[in-house]
Protein backbone atom coordinates (compact mmCIF):
# COMPACT_ATOMS: atom_id res chain seq x y z
CA UNK A 1 0.00 0.00 0.00
CA UNK A 2 1.14 3.33 -0.86
CA UNK A 3 0.18 6.54 1.30
CA UNK A 4 1.19 10.00 2.92
CA UNK A 5 1.95 10.06 6.50
CA UNK A 6 2.54 13.33 8.53
CA UNK A 7 5.03 12.93 11.21
CA UNK A 8 5.26 14.53 14.41
CA UNK A 9 8.24 16.68 14.69
CA UNK A 10 9.60 13.98 17.59
CA UNK A 11 8.78 10.89 15.75
CA UNK A 12 10.74 12.40 12.89
CA UNK A 13 13.69 12.84 14.84
CA UNK A 14 13.78 9.35 16.70
CA UNK A 15 13.40 8.10 12.62
CA UNK A 16 16.35 9.92 11.66
CA UNK A 17 18.26 8.77 14.19
CA UNK A 18 17.55 5.00 13.36
CA UNK A 19 17.92 5.79 9.88
CA UNK A 20 21.70 6.37 10.64
CA UNK A 21 22.26 4.06 13.34
CA UNK A 22 20.68 1.39 11.17
CA UNK A 23 21.44 2.33 7.90
CA UNK A 24 18.63 0.55 6.43
CA UNK A 25 16.18 1.88 4.11
CA UNK A 26 13.29 4.48 5.52
CA UNK A 27 10.64 1.96 4.25
CA UNK A 28 12.22 -0.94 6.02
CA UNK A 29 12.65 0.94 9.14
CA UNK A 30 8.92 2.21 8.97
CA UNK A 31 7.43 -0.83 8.43
CA UNK A 32 9.81 -2.61 11.13
CA UNK A 33 8.50 -0.17 13.94
CA UNK A 34 4.74 -0.24 12.81
CA UNK A 35 4.99 -3.87 13.00
CA UNK A 36 6.51 -4.47 16.36
CA UNK A 37 4.05 -1.80 17.80
CA UNK A 38 1.09 -3.09 16.05
CA UNK A 39 1.81 -6.96 17.04
CA UNK A 40 2.94 -6.49 20.60
CA UNK A 41 0.21 -7.13 23.05
CA UNK A 42 0.18 -4.12 25.23
CA UNK A 43 0.53 -5.70 29.80
CA UNK A 44 -3.15 -6.43 30.82
CA UNK A 45 -4.49 -3.78 33.42
CA UNK A 46 -5.95 -3.90 36.47
CA UNK A 47 -9.48 -2.88 36.43
CA UNK A 48 -10.57 0.76 37.87
CA UNK A 49 -13.10 -0.32 41.17
CA UNK A 50 -14.13 2.28 42.99
CA UNK A 51 -14.19 1.89 46.65
CA UNK A 52 -17.42 3.61 48.07
CA UNK A 53 -17.25 5.41 51.23
CA UNK A 54 -20.15 6.13 53.74
CA UNK A 55 -20.35 9.98 54.60
CA UNK A 56 -23.23 9.01 57.35
CA UNK A 57 -25.50 11.39 55.28
CA UNK A 58 -28.87 10.22 55.13
CA UNK A 59 -30.80 8.87 52.12
CA UNK A 60 -33.03 10.39 49.79
CA UNK A 61 -35.61 9.09 47.74
CA UNK A 62 -36.84 12.98 46.03
CA UNK A 63 -34.31 16.17 45.16
CA UNK A 64 -36.78 18.52 46.87
CA UNK A 65 -36.10 16.21 50.52
CA UNK A 66 -32.32 16.80 49.63
CA UNK A 67 -32.87 20.49 49.27
CA UNK A 68 -34.98 20.45 52.47
CA UNK A 69 -32.64 19.27 54.14
CA UNK A 70 -29.48 20.67 53.06
CA UNK A 71 -31.32 24.46 52.57
CA UNK A 72 -33.97 23.82 55.09
CA UNK A 73 -38.06 23.87 54.12
CA UNK A 74 -37.52 28.16 53.19
CA UNK A 75 -35.37 27.24 50.03
CA UNK A 76 -38.24 27.90 47.29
Amino acid sequence: MRTTLTLDDDVTKLLEKELRKSGKPLKQVVNHFLRVGLTTKSPARKPFKVKPWNLGLPQFEKVEELLDWLEGPEHR
